[in-house]
């Protein structure tokens, strides 16, 4: 994983946690529905980039 993608999905996870946050204080369940989406979709960004880190694992050792 690059370090730019690992920048990328940590900064949409805490953004993700900070809406939530505030949709929690606020009582607002559409800040805290983003705010969870954010989260989900920074968890995927990870993901991805993990698969693709062990592809190319396999093929160096090939």
């Amino acid at each position: 994983m690059s370090l730019e993608d690992k920048a990328k999905a940590a900064a949409k996870n805490i953004e993700g946690k900070a809406q939530e946050a505030m949709g929690n204080v606020t009582g607002d369940p559409g800040d805290k529905m983003e705010g969870k989406a954010k989260q989900t979709e920074a968890a995927a960004r990870n993901a991805k980039e993990d698969v693709k880190d062990a592809a190319k694992d396999v093929v160096d050792r090939a």
